[in-house]
Order: C-alpha cells, then structure tokens, then sequence
C-alpha cells in the first residue's frame, strides 16, 4: 500500500493524529465517498511480527476487525472497515469527537450524579446488546468509553472481547486490573458479570473520583479485589443516594452469586434511580426514565434497543395538566403520539368516544392518512406524559423503525375496528 500517514491511509485522508499507543496510532481522517470524519487505528507489522507480543496482538485485531458492520448499536462504536496489506493494517472506525470517559473520572471534574446514572443506563444497554451477539467486552475502562455529548456514550475497542459460544475456555489474561473482576484476577472462566464488574469500577470512579481500591503495585491491588470490601461512594462524596450506593456495591461483590446476573437487572436499578420520587437531583427527565418507560408500553413492544433509542432521538417529551386539550377537532396535525403514562378523554362534538390509557396511541392519522386534518377532540383527564412524534422526523427515519411503526398503528387500527364491530354487535 502507498501511504504516506501526514496524508493518506488508503482511500482514508488524514486530519490529524488521535491518539498513539505501544502498538498503534489512531488519526482522525475523512471518508471522502461516504463524507464523514472517521478514526483510523492502525497497527504497525513490526508489532504484529513481535516473537513475544505478535501473537496475541493479532488476535485482538482479528477480534476487532471482524466485529465491523455487526455491532451496530448507538452507543457502540461502529467498525466501518479493516484492512491488512503488505506493510500495515488498520481498522476504519466512528468518529466520536468528545474525548473519553477518562476525563470525567477525577475529583476536579466529577459529573452531576444523574449524568452518572445516564451514562451508565446507556453502557448497560449497550453492553447488553453486544451479550446477546455472544460477545463479553473483558476490558471495559473509562479509556474504552467515548463521549458523542452530553450524556451520549459510546463504548468502544472490542478487541478484547470474546464469544461465549467459542470452544476454548475464555480467560487469556486480558484486561486493566483496577477493573478486572475477582475472576479475571484468578484466571478463571469469564461471563457477563466480569464486564457488570469493570462497568461497576467505572461508575464508582466517576462518582468519587477515585478508583473502588488502590494500591502501590497489581499484586496489592488483587489482593484488594480478592479480600476486601470497597466503601460506598457516598462516604467519599456528600449527596449520594442509598440506592446509587447499593447499585455500585452489588456491580461490585466479589461472589458473581452476589453480583448483577444480568444485564437488564443492573438496568432497572438504574432506570428505578432515574424515576420520578427518587432522591436524584436533576433538572431534566433523562433519557434513562424515557427508554425504560418507552420499553414497557405494549405499543414498543415489538421495538428492538436501537428502534427505541432512534424513537428518542428524533421524538419529544410532553407533559399535560388535567383539562389540558392536545388535539383540537378540525385543527391541522403534523404529529402523532403515544400516550406514556396517565389517561385522557377521545370527543367528537361533545360526545365521549373513548378513554386512552398509557401505552395507547392517537393522532396517527396525520401520518398514515392523506389529509392532516384533527377529527377529534384528545382532552388530558388526568396529568399526564406523551411521546410526541412528529410526522416529517418520523418520514425521515430508518426504514427499520418506520416499519415498526407501520405494523404499530396497524395493530391498534385493527384493534379498534375489533371494539366497534362488538359495539355493534351489542347494539
């Protein structure tokens, strides 16, 4: 391959330098035929050569590299490309421009605690998705959890991850060891719970700005890991809830009896801290609260993570007071909605039609019907939480999701036209 680095890797026209470590280099370039900044790891051979290294460095490359196109999740680094050639190969990857985690794990710098608890939901999520693909990351670290903005994460580098259906027994020795789990540090069969461990290390480090144990050397600190208890975070930082505690200090019990089984129960705790009632101070509903209240409506159900977290992206939040009108008969619609919580009146010229309850939409017509035209009255009879949907956001999305939403409103006309055919029956 011809490159010159200052320039271009392959078809890839370098910005700048990203990063560089033992092993590799990662530039910031520019993907002219898709037209987007991507980041380019590269691997240099003479490492992949090394008598001692070599071995195992090709594994984590091979490892990446054919992960691309496959984890394709919103808070998952996406792995466009991998290329090997005569002098060098590299991994094409997405761009996300706001730094690492790493950053926010010092005292001087510590996030709002409901960011904490959103950055968290979302890696859980995440990591949960690459589970059910078979895949346990080994190495989760701040270093590995990249920042889009806001509370937008993305975890990356899942070189050191490992199939649970492979043949081979999965240990390797892999990880950082302030996050490693008790039985990473023993060397023994690996599952979940070793990344429920490390993402467990992670969210107590942004707590506190301090890691859970800390010693001069990796044997003291395996020694900790495999002996002691950590402190709860709030005896290092005022403010911290009870139940942020319990959620650190189960992720990190040293028995995997003790800890997390799964991923979605590490998520409902989160997702029950996030809630409205909780000790959380905050400004905001969190995307946290969102998903988890999107995720058990009957209306999602057939909605993967991604199709839910698209849903968010490109929808609003809407609250309503008791008496509040939020469509108004013979007004113009450009958006349709589904009922989150609370109860609402369905009228036409006076006359009650129906009640909607949580996890029933409306207005939904304005995208499946050709005239944009309100033919009822949607009244608010109780306080109430909609997800606002509006129809050229809806239009504009992935054909996936939009599917989704067609089978939806399908399956609540046919409902519907159910209800009216028994009410006439009755009649």
């Amino acid at each position: 391959m011809h490159m010159t680095v200052a320039h271009r890797i392959g078809k890839y026209e370098v910005t700048r330098k990203l990063g560089a470590g033992a092993t590799s280099t990662v530039y910031l370039a520019r993907d002219p035929f898709a037209a987007r900044d991507v980041a380019v790891k590269i691997v240099a051979h003479d490492a992949l050569d090394d008598a001692l290294a070599g071995s195992a460095l090709q594994k984590l490359f091979l490892t990446e590299a054919a992960l691309a196109g496959k984890l394709s999740h919103p808070h998952i680094v996406e792995i466009y490309d991998a290329v090997v050639e005569d002098d060098v190969a590299y991994i094409v990857m997405e761009y996300v421009p706001g730094g690492t985690l790493r950053q926010y794990a010092r005292s001087d710098r510590l996030l709002e605690l409901p960011d904490v608890v959103e950055i968290m939901y979302k890696c859980t999520r995440a990591l949960d998705f690459a589970l059910r693909l078979g895949l346990i990351h080994r190495d989760i670290k701040p270093d590995n959890i990249l920042v889009s903005s806001g509370t937008d994460v993305k975890v990356s580098d899942f070189g050191s991850a490992a199939m649970l259906n492979a043949t081979r027994t999965v240990t390797d020795n892999i990880g950082t060891p302030a996050y490693m789990s008790p039985e990473q540090h023993l060397n023994e069969p690996l599952s979940c719970q070793t990344d429920i461990y490390a993402l467990g290390v992670v969210m107590f480090q942004l707590l506190t700005g301090r890691l859970p144990f800390q010693a001069a050397n990796i044997a003291g600190l395996a020694h900790h890991i495999l002996h002691e208890t950590p402190p709860p975070p709030s005896r290092l930082r005022r403010g911290i809830p009870e139940a942020v505690d319990r959620i650190v200090l189960r992720a990190l019990q040293r028995h995997c009896a003790d800890r997390y089984q799964a991923w979605q129960e590490f998520s409902d705790d989160l997702a029950s801290v996030a809630a409205s009632g909780v000790p959380l101070p905050r400004e905001r509903v969190l995307d946290t609260e969102k998903f988890d209240a999107l995720r058990g409506l009957a209306f999602f159900a057939p909605f993967g993570d991604v199709d839910l977290w698209e849903v968010l992206r490109f929808s609003n939040w809407r609250t309503a007071k008791a008496g509040e009108v939020i469509l108004k008969e013979g007004a113009p619609g450009d958006a349709c909605y589904v009922l989150v919580s609370g109860t609402a009146d369905v009228t036409r010229n006076g006359r009650l039609l129906s009640t909607l309850r949580a996890g029933e939409c409306f207005g939904e017509m304005a995208y499946l019907g050709t005239q944009n035209v309100r033919h009822a009255d949607v009244v608010a009879q109780s306080e109430l939480r909609l997800l606002c949907v509006p129809v050229a956001a809806l239009q504009s999305a992935s054909e996936l999701c939009r599917l989704r939403f067609d089978r939806a409103f399908l399956n609540v006309l046919v409902e519907r036209l159910d209800r009216a055919n028994v009410r006439l029956a009755g009649a």
